[in-house]
């Protein structure tokens, strides 16, 4: 068949991609900037086309799926657009279905929802089924896919779940930990979403999916501390902890952010428990236990195999309209011995557990300093521990430039005054007795008085960071390239020296 994937970037869509392909599909990817899926091992597939596609434009989205076979409709607005995604999402969806319309799109297929049905269910719930409507407006049938929370390495409910049990002993929680679930499996919920395809039975049709146990959160955080090796947790519930004073916990303690935590924490509230298991009947496999899927998921973190994460989906950091007039600028050299592949490989490693190469403190600092004050800091890490690619989240950066062995470019999702970014380029250098220089470069467009005073009070701690972390990145580099692997970094030898270069620079 011919198919229309939408979402090919985000966390579901990353992982459905490559099952369709190797099922023989044809694929064609809608996405905002094919960069972000150009690193993706299955990006040069020959059965797999990308198109730029915006989910506003109706003509283009119809063009774009003309003779396909099916849809899958896998946008949520909720990272992008925030408080008012509801809203959003509705448009897209209406404007989605009318668009399949027009290209005789034979089959739509959604990933919803669970949860009982009602005026009780939570404001994400109401918009996963405001969704299901307006993809069913049109004459084009659609298959319903209702899911709970998704067990697996990278999604921002296992991401919650891990990172509460395992910093948490004692927990006090809102009365929402003896709600019901029914957890599933990632790859079990990409098995529905592919195999669907070949069942006709499905078509048109609402179905539950669902793994094989039905638990309170508060058994289902016991199964998470069992397989993380830890103790038995202590949950007390309490009747006054509302969904807002939920979220901001979770914010603080875990990865993700409170905009997307609130809308997840209210959605707690919600029973969500499969009606029917009519999708098991017409598609069956091998459900994972929720042990077995902890299992699985944990495994593909500590091997470093996790596909995608819940931080690869969202709009890309640009420049906004009020930046303008100066951009203050941080630059540094330093001359490496070693090829530009070797440099670059080391600057593929930043972040995540591999941190900056210097000041862990102040990074650690700067990192909570952001999370109180709403932004993501430096929980949220990063999908791989060595490489990196165009689109991918380094804890309170974001890759939005990348040329191998020669460029990087990350942007700061920080709250900040401003929009800061942090540039390496690798050049060739002047003093023959090296390979390389790397130039590292810091940039800052302040928004009005409050941004300027900003940089002017950070200056002082650039000479730390940021000369810290150059030199890091040239002694990991040398003893990377002299060992093979890094080793004790603070021990070894200094090799160059950095030249510091401060100053606001008019915008190019």
């Amino acid at each position: 068949m011919r198919i229309f994937v939408t979402g090919a970037t985000g966390y579901i869509g990353g992982r459905l991609v490559p099952r369709l392909l190797d099922a023989g599909h044809e694929v064609v990817c809608g996405v905002r900037d094919r960069r972000k899926l150009d690193a993706r091992p299955w990006s040069n597939h020959p059965n797999l086309v990308v198109v730029k596609s915006d989910a506003n434009d109706r003509v283009q989205l119809g063009e774009n799926m003309r003779k396909c076979d099916a849809a899958y409709y896998l946008i949520h607005s909720m990272l992008a657009v925030g408080p008012k995604y509801r809203e959003h999402d509705r448009t897209l969806a209406e404007n989605f279905a009318r668009a399949a319309s027009d290209a005789r799109v034979k089959r739509l297929i959604y990933l919803g929802g669970l949860g009982e049905t009602g005026s009780g269910l939570s404001e994400h719930l109401k918009s996963r089924r405001e969704v299901e409507v307006a993809l069913k407006s049109t004459d084009v049938p659609v298959t319903v896919l209702r899911a709970a929370m998704i067990i697996g390495s990278g999604s921002a409910s296992f991401e919650i779940l891990r990172y509460l049990v395992a910093r948490l002993p004692v927990m006090i929680t809102p009365r929402w930990v003896s709600t019901e679930c029914q957890p599933i499996a990632v790859r079990n919920v990409i098995h529905y979403l592919t195999e669907c395809l070949n069942v006709p039975e499905t078509v048109g049709q609402t179905l539950d999916v669902g793994g094989p146990d039905v638990l309170t959160y508060r058994a289902l955080m016991q199964s998470m501390a069992q397989s993380l090796g830890l103790q038995k947790r202590i949950v007390i519930p309490v009747p006054v902890l509302t969904p807002r004073l939920s979220s901001l916990w979770i914010h603080l303690v875990t990865p993700i952010n409170r905009r997307i935590a609130r809308p997840l924490a209210e959605g707690l509230r919600n029973r969500v428990v499969c009606r029917n298991e009519n999708a098991k009947r017409l598609m069956p496999q091998n459900l994972l236990s929720v042990k077995d899927a902890i299992d699985a998921a944990l495994g593909k973190q500590a091997s470093d195999q996790m596909e995608t994460s819940w931080s690869d989906a969202g709009v890309m950091p640009g420049d906004p309209s009020w930046a303008g007039g100066k951009i203050y600028i941080d630059r540094r050299s330093i001359d490496i011995a070693a090829t530009p592949r070797d440099v670059f490989r080391v600057l593929c490693q930043l972040g995540g557990e591999n941190g900056y190469f210097s000041s862990p403190f102040l990074w650690r600092l700067r990192g909570l300093i952001d999370r109180l004050m709403g932004g993501p800091g430096l929980r949220r890490g990063r999908r791989s521990s060595d490489t990196i690619a165009y689109g991918d989240a380094l804890d309170f950066w974001r890759v939005t430039g990348i040329e191998e062995n020669r460029w990087l470019q990350l942007s700061a999702e920080m709250r900040l005054p401003g929009i800061a970014k942090l540039e390496f380029e690798i050049r060739g250098a002047a003093n023959r007795s090296n390979n390389v220089t790397l130039v590292q470069t810091a940039k800052f467009s302040p928004r009005g008085i409050l941004g300027r005073l900003y940089w002017l009070s950070v200056i002082p701690f650039h000479n730390i960071v940021f000369a810290g972390m150059l030199q890091g990145i040239c002694d990991r580099t040398v003893e990377t390239r002299t060992h093979g692997s890094p080793k004790n970094l603070h021990a070894s030898k200094k090799l160059a020296t950095v030249a510091p270069h401060t100053s606001p620079s008019p915008r190019p």
